[in-house]
């Protein structure tokens, strides 16, 4: 961890370069995208109202008004980021690290009075953080993240350290303090991942709690807490306990500085499990080719085997998701969401409400499609989300798509155009028309003349409903 933690402090006097600032800003205009659409759901009271209890010094603002403690606001802000399932994913460790670590930063570069630039830099750092830790978790034979193989949520266990040393960065802390930060953020994250399978909103909360814990740790650090150098490799350090004997510690340093490993993180068009997308860029081709819902007699959508456990099992929970959130998780769901929705940049939050998910039509255009295991889906996963999707009509024409990569990422990225959609969309749902533009702007700058300040007051004027 010191290694990392001398890059980071290194970091914060010479910065990040220009590009990588850039991405970082299209990253936090999207989670706040995100964290604005889903301040209309009862998570975002839920999680208020915890909040609201604990008290305590406003001193950072969240998504829907309320100004809280540094930690507080992460922890709603960084809820919400993730609660759409709409938030961007980092191949092939599977990871969703903008809506831990954005959050973070947010409310420390606000208590701090940092400048936008620190912000991207801090931010782009415990990013790379987070993504290089998963990817030291990820096992080349199995093509899977070994958290994953164990149930456990790597988003939310990496994304407290990543999120811990984004903190520390912001304020200015030495490269020892940083590495303490991040080693006392070590014993913080958790997250297990069995609400994927059969219910419960407890994983909405995941990446909002590793927020909090990375602020917390950083302010830990900074009262004298230290935290073990060898917090990572050590033998009773963080791989040896989440992933035995089979994690790569040396990943976290390899080429650092020179190689960027967060370059590979894909923004998401649709609101949904990461693994659906594929599935909804066939579906979406097929009804581009002329496909009508009432001309299909069977479809069936080969995927990566790893992939059915989270979005083909149990086949009939799938095939009849009980809530709109629960659709997200869905392959048999999202396919009929693709070819009879439309809104958006193709499958839209509208798709996945609970009126939506209990519709007859596409319960029964999801009773048709069957999941299995494709062989060529294997072969590309986990670099790529791939997959087939072959439909048979009631004519008897038969039909194959292919994707290879899904929208969103490095070799198929959204426009900017697209990417303005996806956030003008979701920040209408809570923000005045005036300030929609406004937020954009400030985001966007944040790499030149952009102000931290006024991105955090124009997110202050949310309030869960379109002014």
């Amino acid at each position: 961890m010191e290694q990392f933690a001398d890059f980071a402090a290194a970091v914060t006097d010479s910065g990040v370069p220009a590009g990588l600032r850039r991405r970082a800003a299209h990253r936090v205009l999207d989670v706040l995208g995100n964290a604005l659409a889903a301040s209309t759901l009862p998570i975002s009271r839920t999680i208020t109202a915890v909040v609201d209890s604990w008290g305590g010094h406003p001193a950072a603002t969240a998504v829907g008004g309320g100004r809280y403690p540094a930690p507080s606001a992460a922890l709603v802000n960084g809820t919400l980021a993730h609660a759409l399932d709409f938030d961007d994913t980092h191949l092939p460790s599977v990871l969703h690290p903008s809506a831990s670590i954005v959050p973070a930063a947010l409310a420390a570069a606000e208590v701090v009075g940092a400048s936008g630039t620190a912000l991207l830099d801090a931010a782009t750092v415990g990013t790379e953080l987070c993504v290089r830790l998963g990817m030291a978790g990820y096992d080349e034979d199995l093509r899977n993240s070994i958290f994953f193989e164990r149930g456990q949520h790597a988003t939310a266990i990496c994304g407290a350290v990543g999120a811990a040393v984004a903190a520390a960065m912001l304020h200015q802390m030495d490269s020892a303090g940083i590495s303490s930060a991040a080693g006392i953020a070590a014993s913080m994250g958790s997250g297990l991942l069995e609400a994927n399978r059969t219910g419960g909103t407890v994983k909405q909360i995941h990446t909002g709690w590793a927020a909090h814990a990375g602020l917390v740790a950083a302010d830990m650090a900074r009262a004298g807490i230290t935290g073990p150098p060898t917090v990572l490799e050590g033998r009773f350090g963080f791989f040896q306990a989440w992933c035995g004997n089979d994690a790569h510690p040396e990943h976290v340093v390899k080429g650092l500085g020179e190689t960027w490993d967060s370059r590979e993180i894909h923004i998401k068009p649709y609101p949904c499990n990461h693994f659906t997308h594929a599935g909804i860029d066939a579906a979406l081709q097929l009804r581009a080719s002329g496909v009508q819902p009432q001309d299909i007699a069977e479809l069936e959508l080969g995927a990566p085997t790893a992939v059915l456990r989270t979005i083909a099992q149990p086949i009939e929970a799938k095939a009849a998701p009980s809530t709109g959130y629960a659709a997200a998780f869905s392959g048999p769901y999202t396919i009929a969401a693709a070819l009879t929705g439309g809104d958006g940049l193709g499958v839209w939050l509208s798709d996945f409400t609970d009126q939506a998910a209990h519709d007859p039509q596409r319960r029964n255009l999801a009773a048709t499609v069957r999941c299995v295991a494709d062989p060529w889906c294997d072969e590309l996963f986990p670099r790529h989300f791939p997959a087939v999707l072959r439909a048979r009509t009631r004519d008897g024409q038969r039909h194959e798509i292919r994707i290879k990569t899904n929208r969103g990422g490095p070799d198929r990225p959204l426009s900017a155009e697209e990417l303005g959609t996806k956030f003008r969309l979701e920040a209408q749902l809570a923000l005045p028309h005036d300030a929609i533009e406004a937020l954009r702007d400030a985001v966007l700058t944040l790499d030149s003349t952009g102000s931290v300040k006024e991105v955090m007051a124009l997110i202050g004027r949310s309030d869960g409903s379109a002014g």
